[in-house]
Parts: structure tokens; sequence; C-alpha cells
């Protein structure tokens, strides 16, 4: 399953399908391979609470994102194929470090995550906790992702408490494919994203968001943004997205394919400056 690459550019490609990966603590995972154009480059999907990695919306920012390099898209654990029980984020770092690792073993030379809600929120620390480990990356994007957690500001989050806190709201959430663990929140909380958003310098950090999101208002992405800023970070870049709504289901394509020619202008090129489209405001 793992490969090591030699003069054939598209080693990955052989690998394309429906792989396995296992995390440190041994939940074994299911991920989507898609091939890219070259071995080159590759992104680490992190879907959103209650997705996965098969998901019409899932798979079509995989396919727009496979134009520009390999896609591995992981199901969390709890969540699709995978084993073991969903978090809420907290052991879910392990996940995505599972996907960079099978990633590098693919061949791909930069890897950089990717991930929508929640998963934003677990790319964010993944690459603060890794960052000078086997799981590093080499960028990372958070889209409609949370600075703080156990946010209960807006209507719909606080349906989504409802649902964790109580066991008919578990229930409900098995229905749609999610085993989450019996106990709620982890406690102590883990690191805040906007806090590991603040350790992530050097590494291109893009955080974006649509500013009628129901979920997180834009104080979320402003904070991601600013810690990165205030620590010093000159790769972090805030993109305000006019009429997008929350994370996989309301991102365009335009906005995919805008962050794949950030990635290649300020990943797989750091020596020239971003001439991707910033398809929002600052």
């Amino acid at each position: 399953m793992f490969l090591t690459p030699g003069k054939d550019r598209r080693p990955a490609a052989r690998a394309a399908g429906v792989l396995r990966a296992y995390a440190a603590d041994g939940v074994e995972l299911v991920v989507r391979h898609d091939a890219g154009p070259t071995a080159d480059l590759a992104f680490v999907l992190a879907h959103g609470f209650t997705g996965n990695s098969g998901q019409p919306k899932v798979r079509r920012i995989a396919r727009l994102l496979s134009r520009s390099g390999g896609v591995l898209s992981v199901d969390f654990r709890g969540h699709g194929d995978s084993q073991g029980w969903c978090t809420l984020g907290h052991t879910e770092v392990l996940d995505v470090a599972a996907v960079v690792r099978l990633a590098r073993d693919l061949g791909y030379r930069r890897v950089v995550s990717i991930g929508f809600s929640m998963g934003a929120s677990v790319v964010i620390r993944q690459a603060y906790l890794d960052r000078d480990g086997p799981a590093a990356v080499d960028g990372v994007v958070a889209v409609s992702g949370p600075a703080f957690w156990y946010y209960r500001g807006t209507p719909v989050m606080r349906v989504v408490h409802h649902l964790v806190e109580h066991a008919a709201g578990r229930a409900a959430l098995r229905s749609r494919g999610v085993r989450l663990w019996g106990g709620g929140w982890p406690t102590p909380p883990p690191m805040p994203p906007y806090e590991a958003a603040a350790g992530l310098a050097p590494i291109p950090f893009l955080v974006v968001h649509g500013d009628v999101d129901r979920y997180f208002p834009l104080d979320h992405p402003r904070a991601l943004h600013r810690a990165a800023q205030q620590a010093g970070h000159r790769a972090a870049e805030l993109w305000i997205i006019p009429g997008m709504g929350h994370a996989e289901a309301a991102i365009e394509p335009a906005t995919v394919s805008a962050i794949a020619q950030w990635v290649q202008a300020t990943v797989t090129s750091p020596d020239l400056s971003s001439t991707s489209p910033t398809p929002g405001m600052r």
C-alpha cells in the first residue's frame, strides 16, 4: 500500500482508491485517495462534524483539489467507515497526523491540510502539535472553523450542544452515522484553536470564512488570524467570502480553486509572492 517515489512523477497514482491508515492510539481509519497531476503536492482533507469522506459535498471538493495535487480524504474516528468514537475534535488530531504520514509514505513531497468546521479546528491543532515531527505539514487551510471551544452563541450551535449533551441527541447522531463517545465535551478542553494558531509560524496559514455563516460568526476567523498575526506570522491570511454560509455545503468551486492556487503560490513556490485571487475581503 505504501510506495516510494522514484523516476515516476506520479508514484502515488497507483494507490488511488480506498486506503487504511492507523492513528497513534490504534484506531483504524478509512482514507479515500484521489491522485493528482504529480506527486509534488497532497491535500489532507478533513471533514466537519457528522461528515465523512464519501459525502457528495466532500467528494466535490476532493475532485476540485485533485486538479492541483493528490487528495487524501479521511473519515474521522466515529464517522463513516472509520473505527473508534468521535471526541468532537480532541483526539481527531491523531487521525490527521496518521493521514499526513500516509501521504508522505505515498511519495508526496509537500502536504497541506485543509479542514472544514470541526475539521478546521483539528488541522490547526495538529499542525501546531506536530510541527517538528514526522507528521509536520507544509501548509494549513481552515475553512469555517471555530476559534474557541464549546461556543453556544448561535441557535444552530445551541442545537449541536443539545445533541452532544443528551442521550436522545447522541442516539439521533448515531442515526446519522456518528458514533459519539459518551462523555460529552472533552474535559479539560484541549488547546483552543486560536492559541494553536499563534504557534503556527512559519507554516503558511489561510483562514477562509463566509460572512453568512450560521454556526460561527466572524469573530472566530478574525480571532484565528489575529492570533497568528500578533505572534509575528507573516504567512497568515484571512479571506472573508461574501455570501458564503458554512463549510463544505456552502463553499463554491471558485473558492476551492482559489485555495488551491494560494497553496501553489505560497507552499509549492514559497519564493514567489502570492498570485492567487483573493475571492473576498480582508
